[in-house]
């Protein structure tokens, strides 16, 4: 609730104030949280904590998505894009599994608090680091420009081209699908295939895994080839018939395989290539589809279409879970009732059509005259057509 009622302002602060006061402002505001949070084992103290968490992490990585965009513009936008994605999703693998690594600090509750407050301290470290660097670098690089939002007229802030909100509504659909789908993942493995309970998480961990490593390099690729919208459109596509393959697919002979840090497993074929495909969709369309929006919305404008964006993306995904839920309990999916997850695949296949509707739409917006180069711009040739 605080990262939705904040994201807006947040946009409006980060283009009115510059990225590097707003990523130190709301790495302030992480720490501030993180400490009211661990502080005492009151309820009340610990909600405060977790509601100012709220007002300054996501306006946080806003804020950072967009000086990524002000430094890679023109240059390997993407492939930077793919790095922070790889890193954060590094962060959070590290979180998940900091009881082994961290282990004598889980003997009670407030420990690991204290490691997480560590952690945002680390990030306001690193948020001063970058304010003395982009100040350094401001008089020496070509940045693009902040801190001129007040010429704008308030009503026109968020007024936006279509290629923008097509790709806002891929982005909506797509997280949507992927992260409602991974939520209950190894519990439809478990139930609706026999998994046990080690190949469910060993499937639905291939995601974050493959995405680590395919991200970048896609990121890479597109910079040296542009077709941006036609990369969207083909990883839209991709992801329409998975949830309709692993409900009426049969699974298929066992197949072994081996991945980095998973080691050796054997799964059914179907379940492995619906995974994998899955893996390669999680990979694509963010390494593309979030360094897109720097080269449709005006510098200026960046924070505030950035945090647009992902309020959207976060209203989606907090109605897609509640109506599958709803959908798993009204026909009873379970162990006994393999058929009733059903529904749920297909709602899941209907925003993946959509996905690949607004996908197409912005390929075909992108190859006419009101383009805004996502098909022609590469690296080494400059930002024209």
């Amino acid at each position: 609730m605080a990262a939705i009622l904040v994201l807006l302002a947040g946009g409006y602060v980060i283009d009115r104030f510059g990225t590097k006061r707003s990523i130190t402002l709301f790495a302030v505001i992480c720490v501030v949280a993180a400490v009211v949070t661990a502080a005492t084992g009151e309820l009340a103290v610990m909600l405060v904590g977790r509601f100012l968490l709220g007002l300054g992490s996501e306006p946080l990585i806003v804020a950072v998505t967009t000086a990524l965009a002000r430094w890679f513009k023109g240059k390997e936008l993407s492939l930077a894009f793919g790095l922070n994605l790889t890193i954060a999703r590094l962060g959070s693998v590290s979180a998940d599994l900091s009881p082994s690594w961290a282990r004598p600090l889980y003997g009670n509750w407030q420990d690991p608090l204290w490691l997480a407050t560590a952690m945002a301290g680390v990030a306001f470290g690193a948020a001063l680091l970058y304010w003395f660097l982009e100040g350094r670098a401001e008089n020496r690089y070509q940045l693009g420009a902040a801190g001129q939002v007040d010429k704008l007229e308030r009503g026109g802030l968020y007024r936006f081209s279509p290629s923008y909100w097509y790709i806002v509504a891929l982005c909506v659909v797509f997280y949507s699908v992927v992260f409602p789908f991974r939520a209950f993942a190894i519990k439809y493995f478990i139930e609706a295939h026999g998994a046990s309970r080690e190949l469910g998480g060993l499937l639905n961990s291939m995601l974050p895994f493959a995405a680590m490593v395919a991200t970048p390099l896609f990121g890479y690729l597109v910079d040296r080839v542009g077709r941006r919208s036609l990369f969207m459109t083909l990883g839209s596509l991709l992801l329409l018939p998975l949830f309709l393959g692993v409900t009426y697919l049969p699974p298929g002979r066992d197949v072994s395989v081996w991945l980095p840090f998973l080691g050796d497993f054997t799964a059914p074929l179907t379940l492995l290539v619906v995974m994998a495909c899955l893996g390669i969709a999680f990979s694509l369309i963010p390494a593309v589809m979030w360094p897109s929006v720097a080269y449709i919305v005006e510098e200026r404008r960046l924070g505030s279409a950035y945090a647009l964006m992902t309020l959207c993306q976060q209203v989606g995904m907090a109605f897609v879970p509640w109506f599958i839920g709803f959908l798993n309990d009204r026909f009873a999916a379970g162990p006994e009732n393999p058929a009733g997850y059903a529904p749920g695949m297909w709602l899941f296949t209907l925003l993946a059509s959509l996905g690949l509707l607004f996908s197409f739409l912005l390929w075909r917006a992108e190859r006419g005259p009101g383009s805004h180069g996502l098909e022609t711009i590469v690296i080494g040739k400059g930002e024209g057509k």
